[in-house]
């Protein structure tokens, strides 16, 4: 999702780069209509990493995309975000002499027990260009020791494709609306939209028992659709988590089948970061639980309020956010531009390649 604006940009630009999908994250449901719903083409390489703890998963990204680097000697790698594919790849290029490009540099949400700030961390200390979503990401470099120069505030990637999707899903015919997924948004006027797959949350059986038991209190006063990830669904299972049944689980959904959901929901409840920013950029009132965020805009001028993860707590959170809304604000370059200011600054740095 992140990649897909910077590189439809590219090929506006007519620029030479190629796409490489890791595979760190794959569902066998989803995967056909994954590049069409982002609009770009089946990668140029795909490593096929799959699952695994995040030692053998980085390692298998590693050793497989250092084949494609001596291969393709390209002269930067672009990548975006906090995972594990982030991290391995940022190595392997830095130890052969390419430059690196971190989009969404500078996000720290100084919980060292995330895997993903770890990922952050390390991939900022190696990075050669910082591309930052909001003031915070600056100071954290800043902080850090990196130059000034090397840091360029340009708004944010996630942004760019979720205003690309919503001009998509209204320009969509009455026709292709006529879904099971249609048919439940049409059922309700007004609901609550659920994602909830994070370890910390799921992984223990007291803190998602009390999540659940916060979530079914709040689906007694609302409707709640929860397309329940993978991982949930074991956990809940194992678990013994009994949801209310104002709760509608759902499989995964596509990106559009998300939001065609959530962009109308009268709360979206979830401990995603992505979501944090989305329903910021579309005013939707957010609830993030979560103990803390490394998006912190999103709750000083957005819609999100930061729940934590106790029953009374997440409750609170829930009305707080429906009140913010109403005064919350789009942080700054949040306007789908983010791409194109990225490669203008590229385009500086390789003048002659570009």
């Amino acid at each position: 999702m992140k990649i897909a604006p910077i590189y439809r940009e590219a090929r506006k630009r007519g620029l030479n780069c190629k796409l490489v999908h890791t595979g760190q994250h794959y569902d066998a449901q989803m995967s056909d209509t994954f590049f069409e719903d982002l609009d770009i083409p089946v990668p140029d390489f795909m490593l096929n990493a799959g699952a695994g703890s995040h030692a053998v998963q980085t390692a298998r990204i590693m050793v497989r995309f250092e084949k494609v680097c001596l291969t393709e000697k390209p002269q930067l790698l672009m990548t975006v975000g906090d995972v594990n594919s982030t991290l391995a790849c940022s190595i392997v290029a830095k130890k052969l002499g390419i430059q690196v490009a971190h989009v969404e540099a500078g996000l720290r949400s100084g919980d060292m027990t995330m895997p993903e700030e770890i990922n952050r961390i390390v991939t900022d200390s190696i990075s050669d260009y910082f591309f930052v979503t909001e003031e915070s990401g600056m100071e954290n470099l800043l902080r850090e020791g990196k130059s000034r120069d090397s840091i360029y505030f340009v708004g944010n990637v996630m942004i760019d494709n979720l205003l690309h999707q919503v001009k998509q899903l209204e320009a969509l015919p009455p026709a292709l609306l006529q879904t099971p997924i249609h048919a439940l948004k049409r059922a309700e006027r007004k609901y609550a939209f659920l994602t909830l797959h994070r370890p910390s949350n799921v992984d223990r059986k007291t803190a998602f028992e009390e999540i659940a038991e916060a979530l079914n209190i709040i689906a007694d006063k609302r409707k709640v659709f929860f397309p329940m990830h993978p991982r949930t669904k074991k956990a809940a299972k194992a678990f013994h988590i009994e949801f209310s049944k104002n709760i509608v689980l759902l499989p995964p959904l596509s990106f559009k089948e998300s939001l065609y959901l959530w962009k109308d929901a009268e709360v979206v409840l979830t401990d995603s970061g992505g979501l944090q920013e989305e329903t910021t950029a579309l005013r939707v009132p957010c609830v993030t639980i979560r103990e803390n965020t490394e998006r912190p805009i999103t709750v000083e001028v957005g819609t999100n309020v930061l729940a934590g993860t106790k029953r009374l707590a997440i409750i609170d959170a829930y009305y707080e956010s429906i009140k913010k809304a109403a005064s919350a604000s789009v942080p700054r370059y949040w306007d789908g531009k983010a791409s194109r200011r990225i490669w203008d600054v590229l385009m500086r740095a390789f003048p002659s390649d570009c």
